[in-house]
């Protein structure tokens, strides 16, 4: 005896699982975006302070990393996203003449993507049907090219988040080299950076589905070694008396 087939207001809305995709990818790139934040500007702050212990040359060099750093992650970002969406856009302007040019033929393709999921011939063309008669260019996007038409990224949105993300991650190292008695600032903003590092690659870990630990270890060593590194050649050059 056939199992009963679910009815149609019982299925997830495909918008649902691809709207909430969407934000898992925008928050683990606000993730990612802040430990650009961290890294990069406290590799900074750290090589200056190899050279000189004075707050003036550190305050001022670690500034500039944060806006420059801030912008050019927006910038990024924007680029990417206006390059994403125009894609997304094309595409949704394709199947909408389709659906206009070849119904028949789209909804034929559509039974087709649910009969290749398992579905029964007959079960598929009457889903295929349902969903046309509901929403036919949410149904084909969703099915042909995971596309939500309602949830299309916004550049500006994705751009100023990148913006907020970095300038927070900017703040750990910012604070942890200037507070601090001037024989401390090197090693409390190592400490700080990595406890830092620690936690967002952890947090990126997690909401990619991987390895939280592999992850972590990794973002915290190359971190390690770029404060090192950055130190290392502050000293260096502040040695040899460059500038």
């Amino acid at each position: 005896m056939d199992q009963p087939q679910p009815r149609l207001h019982d299925r997830p809305e495909p918008h649902a699982a691809s709207g909430l995709s969407q934000r898992l990818n925008r928050l683990r790139a606000g993730v990612l975006g802040a430990n650009d934040g961290i890294v990069s500007v406290a590799a900074v702050v750290v090589g200056v302070a190899g050279v000189t212990t004075e707050p003036g040359p550190i305050l001022v060099a670690g500034a500039a990393a944060v806006i420059g750093g801030a912008v050019s992650m927006a910038l990024g970002e924007y680029v990417s996203v206006s390059s994403q969406r125009d894609t997304e856009q094309a595409l949704i302007a394709k199947e909408t003449a389709e659906l206009r040019d070849d119904p028949d033929g789209e909804l034929a393709e559509l039974t087709e993507l649910y009969r290749e999921r398992g579905l029964r011939e007959e079960t598929a063309r009457q889903v295929a049907i349902e969903l046309t008669e509901k929403d036919a260019l949410s149904a084909h996007l969703s099915m042909e090219l995971n596309i939500d038409q309602d949830d299309v990224v916004s550049p500006w949105h994705a751009a100023f988040a990148s913006f907020g993300a970095f300038l927070v991650g900017a703040l750990l190292p910012m604070i942890a080299i200037l507070l601090p008695p001037a024989g401390w600032r090197v090693p409390v903003t190592m400490v700080v950076t990595l406890i830092a590092l620690a936690i967002t690659g952890a947090v990126s870990a997690r909401l990619g589905g991987a390895p939280q630990l592999r992850a972590t270890l990794r973002l915290v060593i190359g971190g390690a070694l770029a404060l090192a590194a950055t130190f290392l050649v502050g000293q260096l050059l502040g040695v040899s008396g460059v500038g």
